[in-house]
């Protein structure tokens, strides 16, 4: 109950040891949503890979969380005194939609519904708290790898929207989603005093 409490507050600023947890967990379900839809279009191939691509993205984000972990199991005090803004309503609205589109993703789901489905989620802004949390790893190389899959997957999914899709408003959700994330990228290598990721 405590805990459900706490998701109601507004931004806050949150130590890293605080959301690491949830952020894996919700990694984790996006992750094996994204495996769902692979077995939905199975028999098309070209979908069945994008989307399996998709799921290996998540691995990816997964990958980097670990090694968050890592660094701050090597350094207590980073965990404790190292702090990001976090969004609890985006853990709950990200949590509730998981739940729904895995139950709908189970009865199949169409081509369009799929990309609509995925744009919701990409869209919760989970990525960002990514970023965020990234921001202990000191290897330069090992983040930008991190934070340019997360533009990556943003770019194959408007690409496919475009290719199997004729719904010009989707299209347009899903590349604002690359602008966007482009945008935050930039701000937060600017704030950080690091080029971004070439």
């Amino acid at each position: 109950m405590a805990e459900r409490a706490n998701l109601r507050r507004r931004p806050q600023r949150a130590t890293i040891k605080d959301i690491l947890r949830t952020a894996v967990d919700l990694e984790k379900k996006t992750m094996a949503f994204y495996m769902r839809l692979a077995r939905c279009f199975q028999s098309q191939e070209e979908l069945r890979k994008f989307w399996f691509t998709m799921a290996r993205h998540e691995a990816g984000h997964l990958g980097a969380l670990a090694l968050v972990e890592s660094v701050l199991e090597n350094e207590p005090a980073l965990a404790q005194n190292t702090k990001v803004w976090f969004d609890p309503s985006t853990v709950v609205r990200l949590r509730s939609l998981l739940s729904a589109y895995h139950r709908e993703a189970a009865q199949g789901v169409s081509v369009e519904r799929a990309f609509e489905m995925a744009i919701d989620l990409e869209a919760s802004e989970l990525e960002d708290v990514v970023v965020e949390l990234l921001q202990v790893v000191k290897e330069q190389m090992l983040r930008d790898q991190a934070v340019k899959l997360l533009i990556h997957d943003l770019s194959d999914l408007s690409y496919m929207v475009e290719k199997f899709t004729h719904n010009e408003a989707l299209l347009a959700r899903a590349d604002e989603l690359v602008e966007r994330r482009v945008d935050a990228l930039t701000i937060f290598h600017t704030e950080k005093g690091q080029p971004l990721p070439s």
